[in-house]
């Protein structure tokens, strides 16, 4: 399995502080025995070709509970940042699942680092995410249950009353990102100062975002405590974006009615051709340098594809789980 390049948090540290979660949460000295399970069985076989990275939160890293394994062809661990193995949850979204992560704001009155969140980074590009390179299609889909209903408070700045202004789920970042620029995401932002769950693409490295949001209100399409399917698709070719929940499309408009993705001119288009540097999930900047967008949610399932899947796809991965 291809290894990722080195993040921000060495080994030691992060084992030391899973250790330290775990204790502080459960009580325990060593996190519990996992059995092996393959997430193969949970992926629809119209969806396993295109399925670069996926994540179950059933597989840490032997030796490093802190990582966890890729179940897709590209081998890219993620890091629970902060919160180590104890991020990992007895809770599932679906049939088969056993384990949730758990993301969360720790510390809102300080302007520190120690938001539990997840993903990888490397200032270099993370070279096991090639397959987001030169791409003319990207999907990010997954589980997700929230327990807030609303951004939480903003750690970055004095005023107690401040809040962030989105809520971050999962995403994949551009080349060039600082940690929070992203090619293709899933979150909830404020859209003309109402919080509107969307997908947020960049085709281009440096370029411009287009934002597709719901119409439909974002607490309806996730209340508190119950989990849902999200998929949103990013077509860097035409210029469509689509989102989904529960294998149904979602109904929305595109917050920008120019080229922002600058397609408009002859094809075929396709992303920047650069590594991403990374994933995010539960919040921005991966490599733990800075506080942004926190959700306090548990996520399941995630996967990260190198295609537009479509809807009957999407609707079949659902039904395949939530059967």
């Amino acid at each position: 399995m291809p290894r990722n390049e080195v993040t921000a948090m060495s080994r030691a540290r992060r084992a030391a502080v899973s250790l330290l979660a775990i204790g502080a949460l459960t009580g325990a000295s060593a996190p519990p025995a996992q059995a092996d399970r393959s997430m193969s069985s949970d992926v629809h076989p119209a969806l396993r070709a295109h399925l670069v990275a996926a994540y179950d939160f059933d597989h840490p890293v032997p030796g490093d509970p802190a990582l966890e394994r890729d179940q897709g062809r590209s081998g890219t661990e993620i890091e629970l940042i902060n919160g180590g193995t104890a991020m990992r949850v007895p809770d599932r979204a679906y049939r088969g699942s056993r384990n949730a992560v758990q993301t969360r704001q720790v510390a809102p009155a300080v302007a520190g680092n120690d938001d539990w969140k997840a993903g990888t980074w490397s200032a270099s590009g993370v070279r096991t995410l090639r397959a987001f390179s030169a791409t003319a299609g990207t999907t990010v889909m997954g589980w997700f249950k929230l327990n807030m209903d609303s951004p939480l408070p903003n750690s970055t700045t004095a005023d107690p009353d401040d809040r962030y202004n989105a809520i971050g789920l999962a995403g994949v970042l551009t080349g060039d990102s600082d940690g929070h620029g992203v090619r293709a995401l899933l979150e909830l932002i404020d859209v003309d100062g109402e919080l509107r769950l969307v997908a947020l693409g960049r085709r281009l490295d440096g370029g411009n975002s287009q934002t597709f949001a719901a119409t439909r209100d974002w607490r309806e399409l996730l209340p508190v405590g119950e989990w849902v399917h999200l998929a949103a698709t990013f077509d860097f070719n035409t210029g469509a974006l689509a989102l989904y929940r529960n294998g149904e499309p979602v109904d929305g408009f595109y917050t920008r009615a120019d080229d922002p993705w600058l397609v408009s001119g002859p094809g075929p288009h396709v992303t920047t051709a650069s590594d991403p540097r990374g994933i995010k999930i539960g919040g921005s900047f991966p490599q733990d340098t800075l506080e942004r967008n926190p959700c306090d949610c548990r996520m399941d399932g995630l996967m990260f594809l190198d295609s537009v899947v479509s809807a009957n796809d999407v609707r079949r991965q659902y039904r395949h789980l939530a059967r």
